[in-house]
C-alpha cells in the first residue's frame, strides 16, 4: 500500500457506470447501502455513450432522410434532399449529452460516490481504484462488477483509421460512399441499415448461414428484402481474409463459394462480438471463478462463488443487452440488502432497429417444442391492420406461441414498424401468465399497431376477424 494511501471505506462498491452499474449503484442506495460507483472512461458506460443511444441517434437520422427521399406515394416529392451529417453528429452527440448528464445527477442525487479510474481487486473486501495521476484503496463489504465488454478484434483486421469497430464507426466526419461490414448480427445489420439510409453503398459479409441469428427465418427474411431494396449486399457463409488500408480508403478481401474476392470502401466496420471485460481486474487473486470465454459464474441472486462478490451484464452469461444488465443490478442490489430477489429470465426481450426492426420475446415455436410443449402458434399480418396500411408500413407480421391445453402465451416474435415498442405488451402477458384469449379479450384502441397483437391472438385462437384462415 502507498503511504497515505488510508483505505475508504463503503457499505456496496459497484465496478462500471453502464446500464447494469449505474441502476445496481441506485437500488443499492435506496435500500439504504452507502455506495460508490467507480468508472474508469465515462459515466453511463458503453450503451449511452457509444452503443445503444448514438446508434439510435443515427438511426432515426438515416430514416428521416430516407423518408424525405422516398415519400412520393403519399404525395409528397422533394427535390435535392441533403444531409449535414456534422449535424447529425451534434444531433447525435446532443442526445449522449443529456441522457449521461441525467445519470449523473441521478447517482448524486441518491447520494452514490462517483470515482474515476480501474479497479484492480486486492482481495475479497479490497479494490485499489487507480488513474493517470494517483491510486486509492477502497474497502467494501460488497461488490458489484459490472464492467461490460469490448469490441473483438481480428487479428487480421486490427483497429486503425479505416478499420472500425462500432465506436469508430458512430464517430465519423462523413457518411461513407462505400461501407464493408464484417459481421451480420444485431450491430452489423443495424448500422448496415443506418448507413444505407444516409446513402452508403453497404456490404455485409457475414461467416455464418445467415444474417441475425437468434432471429426466426421468416423475421430475417423481411429484413433481408429491406436491405436488398436500399442495395446492401449480404454475403453469407463468408470468410475475411484481410484488409489492405490506404490513405483514402480500404480493400477487403474474403473467400465464399471457394472464390476468393475483393471489395473496396471507404471504410470497414468489424462486428463480430464482444468480449467481457475481465481479464484485467485481479479476478484471478480473489479466486473468482471465470469461465473459459471469460464469463464469470454466478448463481440467481447474481452472486459469484465469493460470497459477497456479485457479477451483472455482460461479464455473465446470457445475451449482452443493457436491459438484461439493469435487470440484474436490481437483483443484485436487492440480494446485497437481504431482499430474495432472483433472476428468472423468461420475459426478457431482444430486439434489433432493423428496417423494419425486429423483437422477439419468451419462446420461438422451435424452442417451444424443443422444450416439450405441444403449441399452437400463428401470426397477423401487418397489411391487414389500418394503421400500418395509414403509415405506408405494411411489411411484417406478430406471431405468438401459446400452450395448445390452455393458450398460455409461451412467446412471441414481431417484425414490422414499431416492433420495439410493441413487444413490451407482449412480455408483460408472458410474465403476468396471461393466455391468449386474455390478450383477445383485452380492449385496444383503433387504428394502432397494437391491434395486431390481439389480432394475432385471435388468429391462434382459430376464430380471426380481420384476416381469412383455412
Amino acid at each position: 500500500m502507498v503511504v497515505g494511501d488510508f483505505p475508504i471505506e463503503t457499505d456496496t462498491l459497484v465496478i462500471g457506470s453502464g446500464p447494469g452499474g449505474y441502476v445496481a449503484a441506485i437500488r443499492a442506495a435506496q435500500t439504504g447501502q452507502k455506495v460508490t460507483i467507480v468508472e474508469k472512461e465515462y459515466i453511463g458506460g458503453v450503451c449511452l455513450n457509444v452503443g445503444c443511444i448514438p446508434s439510435k441517434a443515427l438511426i432515426s437520422v438515416g430514416h428521416r432522410f430516407e423518408q424525405a427521399k422516398h415519400s412520393d406515394v403519399m404525395g409528397i416529392t422533394a427535390s435535392d434532399v441533403t444531409i449535414d451529417f456534422s449535424k447529425a453528429q451534434e444531433f447525435k452527440n446532443s442526445v449522449v449529452k443529456k441522457l449521461t448528464g441525467g445519470v449523473e445527477s441521478l447517482l448524486k442525487g441518491n447520494k452514490v460516490e462517483i470515482v474515476s479510474g480501474e479497479a484492480y481487486f486486492v482481495d475479497a473486501n479490497t479494490v485499489r481504484v487507480m488513474d493517470e495521476n494517483s491510486a486509492q484503496t477502497y474497502k467494501f463489504k460488497n461488490v458489484i462488477i459490472a464492467s461490460g465488454s469490448r469490441p473483438v478484434e481480428i487479428p487480421t483486421f486490427k483497429y486503425s483509421k479505416r478499420v472500425l469497430n462500432s465506436t469508430g464507426a458512430l464517430n465519423l466526419p462523413e457518411v461513407p460512399k462505400k461501407l464493408v461490414l464484417i459481421g451480420g448480427g444485431y450491430i452489423g445489420t443495424e448500422l448496415g441499415t443506418a448507413f444505407a439510409n444516409l446513402g452508403s453503398e453497404v456490404t455485409i459479409i457475414e461467416g455464418g448461414k445467415d444474417i441475425l441469428a437468434g432471429f426466426e427465418k421468416q423475421m430475417t427474411q423481411i429484413v433481408k428484402k429491406g436491405l436488398k431494396a436500399k442495395g446492401v449486399e449480404v454475403v453469407v457463409n463468408a470468410s475475411a481474409k484481410g484488409v489492405e488500408e490506404s490513405d483514402t480508403g480500404v480493400v477487403v478481401t474474403y473467400e465464399a463459394g471457394g472464390e476468393e474476392k475483393k471489395v473496396e470502401a471507404d471504410y470497414v466496420l468489424v462486428t463480430v462480438g464482444r468480449r467481457p471485460n475481465t481479464d484485467e481486474m485481479g479476478l484471478d487473486a480473489v479466486g473468482v471463478t471465470v469461465g473459459e470465454r471469460g464469463l464469470i459464474e454466478v448463481d440467481k441472486q447474481c452472486r459469484t462463488n465469493i460470497p459477497n462478490i456479485y457479477a451483472i451484464g455482460d461479464v455473465v452469461a446470457g445475451p449482452q443487452l443493457a436491459h438484461k444488465a439493469s435487470y440484474e443490478g436490481k437483483v443484485a442490489a436487492e440480494a446485497i440488502a437481504g431482499m430474495s430477489s432472483v433472476v428468472d429470465y423468461l420475459a426478457i426481450p431482444a430486439v434489433c432497429f432493423t428496417d423494419p426492426e425486429l423483437a422477439t420475446v419468451g419462446l420461438s415455436e422451435e424452442q417451444a417444442k424443443a422444450e416439450g410443449y405441444d403449441v399452437k402458434a400463428d401470426k397477423f399480418p401487418f397489411g391487414a391492420n389500418g394503421r400500418a396500411l395509414a403509415l405506408n408500413a405494411t411489411d411484417g407480421f406478430v406471431k405468438l406461441v401459446a400452450r395448445k391445453e390452455d393458450g398460455l402465451l409461451l412467446g412471441a416474435q414481431i417484425v414490422g414498424q414499431g416492433a420495439s415498442d410493441m413487444i413490451a405488451e407482449l412480455g408483460l402477458a408472458i410474465e403476468a401468465g396471461m393466455t391468449v384469449e386474455d390478450i383477445a379479450m383485452t380492449i385496444h384502441a383503433h387504428p394502432t399497431l397494437g391491434e395486431i397483437a390481439m389480432e394475432a391472438a385471435e388468429v391462434v385462437m382459430g376464430h380471426p376477424i380481420h384476416i381469412l384462415k383455412k
